[in-house]
């Protein structure tokens, strides 16, 4: 190889990022010039969902979109006035150069590390844990790589996902702290929450030049003990009324025992007990005060056998309950003596 051709080698004609490995999660690449120089009049080839950023003795440059460029002073302002380079400089020279990935990183997971004590109005002091998922990209690189970056020579979601997180996690606690939302209400106010909670936490991503493109509130889950809880009260509410619902397990009781008159003693036991209750919750119904306009054996001024003018009421057959006259021996109804 000649000198020439030794000479040529060392300076580097094209610049370009090939991100083969869409799925990396990888935001910053720095070209690796190293000690080759960059020949002025050289290639910049920048795709789409890219920007390139070129960096002075750790002063960043000139940043560059989407296109396919050649280097030269008129390009390059920023570059040229930091090295002081004359008119139509076509020397080759040395600058950083790093690709950054301006494409949405979707999918990144959030979740709060230790429980959110929240107050509630209905369960007072909770402990509540969530998760959900987000995305960002990168707005402005040459903030991005200012604030995070640093001098790295790669750049991945991994290295900045906790810091993320924290910011995450924080903002949407609050939120729910001040939103005053009950427990019971906080499942039908997740897709407001999470829109809520992407406005107020804007402002900290754009401040390191990124971008919170989604953020969504999967799940808030509450402490088994308080879980318990809620379901204790949900099934009180299925019960409604006490009152009527032991009446109807009464009534059930008794019907059942009367189905099974061979259930033996465990099941005589049942029925009596059942009996029992029923016998006391009839007396209970009879011991209160009678209603207006009903008689004692519970018929109104209408019923039968009785007479609101008498003194006494009439004779009933024991076995049919056919009214008696007054020295009748048998029941005209069934002729059972009376």
């Amino acid at each position: 190889m000649g000198l020439f051709s030794f000479l040529k080698g060392q300076f580097i004609e094209v610049i370009e990022w090939l991100d083969e490995s869409a799925n990396s999660g990888t935001m910053v690449y720095r070209f690796p010039v190293y000690d080759n120089a960059i020949k002025m009049g050289a290639k910049l080839i920048v795709r789409e969902s890219q920007a390139a950023v070129f960096v002075n003795e750790g002063q960043i440059a000139d940043v560059y979109g989407p296109g396919t460029y050649t280097l030269s002073t008129q390009n390059m302002p920023l570059l040229t006035a930091l090295k002081s380079w004359p008119h139509a400089f076509n020397s080759p020279f040395k600058a950083d150069v790093y690709f950054v990935s301006t494409t949405n990183f979707t999918n990144l997971k959030w979740g709060t590390t230790n429980p959110v004590i929240l107050r509630d109005t209905e369960f007072g002091a909770i402990r509540l844990r969530g998760f959900g998922n987000y995305a960002f990209r990168v707005k402005e690189p040459a903030l991005f790589l200012k604030e995070l970056f640093g001098t790295r020579s790669d750049f991945t979601t991994e290295q900045i996902s906790g810091h993320l997180k924290s910011i995450l996690v924080t903002g949407i606690s609050d939120l729910i702290g001040e939103s005053r939302i009950p427990v019971m209400d906080l499942a039908s106010s997740y897709e407001e929450l999470s829109a809520q909670a992407m406005e107020r936490l804007q402002p900290h991503f754009e401040s390191m030049g990124l971008f919170l493109s989604l953020l969504l509130i999967e799940n808030l889950s509450l402490p088994p003990e308080v879980e318990q809880m809620i379901d204790r009260k949900s099934s009180m509410n299925i019960a409604g009324n006490l009152d009527q619902y032991m009446k109807y397990q009464t009534a059930e009781a008794i019907r059942e025992a009367a189905n099974n008159p061979d259930s033996g003693a465990a099941g005589t036991g049942a029925g009596l007990g059942a009996g029992m209750a029923m016998a006391q919750m009839m007396g209970q119904m009879m011991n209160r005060p009678a209603e207006p306009g009903l008689t004692a054996n519970g018929g109104g001024p209408a019923a039968a056998g009785n007479d609101p003018g008498a003194g006494s009421p009439k004779r009933f057959c024991s076995e049919c309950g056919s009214p008696l006259a007054e020295n009748a021996k048998f029941c005209s109804g069934c002729g059972t003596k009376v």
